[in-house]
């Protein structure tokens, strides 16, 4: 059952999040998580901040908009109640995204509260900013399900399929992987344009770098398998799925796939400025969602419909056995 102005709505908080997901990446990238200090809700210690920072402008808008999306997450999920039947597909995935935003929500307080912002460079940030990511990219994956099944999505099942929903849920550890790597390196670079780490993008890799600085070349070689898997990943899907919504979700998640690799080398090139920093990550949720949308298409199963009562017969018909 489409709800065309629901759909619109899970539409529209799909793009809205993707806009928060670039500032909150823009906040990283200039320096300006602690802006706020340590105080979460509030941004140090007040409602609205008086003659802020430029530091702290930014932070407080991440936090402004976060919010935005929180709400927007509740609304979502109330309209899903009150538009669907109970187990409905789009009700659950309403209920995820609701899930998955609160969770969002505390882990950028503990990233403020245990000070893993800003300059800070330790083990424990890096492990932070991918589960951070992961995170994401569950809030995305959840939010992508409840606008495609309102629009009309079929419902999934994990059985009939043969090794197709194991093949898939490789694709999609694997490209969280590369996100999550991608979200350190990331943190890499910045904290050594800000001078945190000692070196500069133009050092040379060794044993003797950074963790964060080794990133550099572990994220290149983990994209560059993820991204020749999903060749193989994409051959498997049309094999068992000749329609042509599901050739496009494959071929176009392989073409995703290796433009960010080259995206990836662009940014090393120019020494990873913001600008295509942001570039880099837009094109990652990219590469998320059609890997979503990929499997929604490969696992449906057809809506079960219920066969018209036979009509009545009348007259001399209705004598005979």
């Amino acid at each position: 059952m489409v709800r065309s102005r629901f759909a619109v709505f899970a539409w529209a908080n799909v793009a809205y999040n993707l806009l928060v997901i670039l500032w909150g990446a823009f906040v990283r990238a200039t320096g300006s998580g602690a802006g706020c200090g340590d105080h979460w809700p509030l941004c140090d210690g007040q409602v609205i901040p008086r003659a802020p920072s430029t530091e702290m402008l930014i932070e407080f808008t991440h936090r402004l908009t976060s919010g935005v999306a929180l709400l927007g997450a509740v609304a979502l999920l109330v309209w899903a109640f009150r538009a669907y039947e109970r187990g409905h597909r789009v009700r659950q995935g309403a209920l995820a995204v609701m899930v998955f935003m609160l969770l969002e929500a505390l882990l950028g307080a503990g990233l403020v509260l245990f000070e893993l912002v800003a300059h800070n460079a330790s083990a424990s940030r890096a492990v932070a900013m991918a589960l951070h990511l992961v995170n994401t990219f569950l809030l995305l994956g959840a939010l992508t399900l409840t606008a495609w099944w309102a629009s009309g999505g079929a419902p999934v099942s994990l059985r009939g399929h043969g090794r197709l929903p194991w093949l898939l849920g490789v694709g999609l550890v694997g490209t969280a992987l590369v996100g999550s790597s991608g979200a350190v390196t990331a943190l890499g670079d910045t904290l050594l344009q800000h001078g945190v780490l000692p070196g500069g993008l133009n050092q040379p890799l060794g044993a003797a770098s950074h963790p964060l600085v080794q990133m550099r070349i572990i994220h290149p070689i983990i994209g560059t398998l993820v991204g020749i898997y999903t060749l193989f990943l994409a051959q498997a899907v049309t094999a068992r799925r000749s329609e042509l919504l599901a050739r496009g979700f494959a071929w176009g998640l392989v073409a995703l796939f290796f433009l960010q690799i080259l995206l990836g080398g662009l940014n090393v090139t120019l020494k990873a400025p913001v600008w295509m920093q942001l570039v880099h990550l837009l094109m990652a949720d990219a590469t998320w969602i059609c890997l979503v949308l990929l499997s929604a298409v490969a696992l449906a199963v057809p809506e079960e419909r219920t066969a018209p009562a036979p009509l009545p017969r009348t007259g001399p018909a209705a004598l005979r056995p």
